[in-house]
């Protein structure tokens, strides 16, 4: 994530911000500037093309700041959201707003690496067919699986809460699980299938990830019964990337958003003096002269503190194949 300051008075902002807390001056954040801008006392933002934007909508509901192109209406990043708990359901609204922060942060790391970012809605220029979309739902009001189809992502409400998504870590024995991962895994199923396309991708992938033709419920069934294969460690991110070649390409493409936004986050904040990540010529480069490094250091940080690994796993060479070929994908 980069850094922001107030166009005001130059204090620093977070992405999140909607008041500088310096000076007071409500703000919303532009997606076609990458910026957080000042609005009026109307919430309203005139950009330099004599364009007037609005505060979304959704602010006081998911604590939205993005800019919407119409007054009363939302931002493209709320557009993306095709379902989201009723205004009955309390407990799945008050897990909404950090399941929408995480979305909108996925958003913004997307346009920064080149991701083209098309939504479902005819109506706002989405793609019916092709286009990305998130269910956001409440494990209140039913049973929610979370998961990746023709485009649709569904995501469980319930892990927005600490306590329940630390109890399902624990259970699954999963070193790492947030909202933020989430997004990013199911969001690799959506791009795999938008980008994996072609003779030449198609046996690369085969040979990096093996064939996504076996049958899925078989191996779901075979990984929660029989765990990961011995030696695992040598070739996998995760035993959950062991399961099936679909779940190997998503937590790859999820630990590539992890290593992106995280060497961005640590060089905006002068942790690191490294280029753009886009600037290497190889993303193997980017892990073993940055990423490693920087992931001890951190490490060794939390531990400090008394708190568990920031990144707590290991990259062997087959992984960093993986990764290598998830970042040479297309724009």
């Amino acid at each position: 994530m980069k850094t922001f300051r107030c166009r005001v008075c130059d204090n620093p902002l977070h992405f999140e911000n909607s008041v500088c807390v310096s000076c007071g001056t409500a703000l919303g954040f532009s997606r076609a500037e990458r910026a957080i801008v000042p609005v009026d006392d109307q919430g309203r933002y005139v950009d330099a093309g004599g364009l007037v934007w609005h505060v979304c909508r959704n602010l006081a509901l998911s604590g939205c700041t993005w800019l919407a192109p119409l007054e009363g209406g939302q931002c493209f990043a709320c557009d993306l959201t095709r379902t989201r708990p009723s205004d009955e359901d309390l407990v799945g609204l008050e897990n909404y707003p950090a399941a929408e922060r995480a979305k909108r942060h996925l958003v913004f790391e997307l346009d920064t690496l080149g991701f083209r970012v098309v939504g479902k809605d005819p109506e706002t220029g989405g793609d019916p067919e092709q286009g990305l979309a998130f269910d956001l739902l409440s494990s209140v009001a039913e049973n929610v699986v979370i998961g990746h189809e023709d485009g649709v992502i569904t995501i469980d409400l319930a892990e927005s809460d600490d306590a329940h998504r630390e109890k399902v870590r624990t259970q699954l024995a999963e070193p790492y699980r947030t909202m933020l991962g989430h997004f990013r895994h199911e969001v690799g199923h959506y791009y795999e299938w938008q980008l994996v396309r072609g003779d030449e991708l198609m046996t690369r992938a085969r040979e990096l990830f093996g064939d996504e033709s076996a049958d899925y419920q078989e191996a779901i069934d075979r990984h929660y019964a029989d765990g990961p294969p011995a030696g695992w460690e040598e070739s996998y991110i995760s035993t959950y990337a062991t399961m099936h070649p679909f779940e190997d390409f998503a937590e790859t493409w999820a630990h590539y958003l992890h290593i992106c936004d995280t060497v961005e986050t640590a060089s905006e904040y002068g942790l690191t003096a490294v280029a753009p990540v886009a600037a290497f010529s190889s993303f193997r480069d980017v892990v073993t002269g940055v990423w490693v490094p920087l992931t001890v250091a951190l490490n060794m940080i939390n531990r400090s503190m008394g708190k568990d690994d920031l990144y707590p796993f290991v990259i062997p060479a087959p992984v960093l194949d993986k990764l290598e070929f998830v970042a040479s994908l297309p724009r």
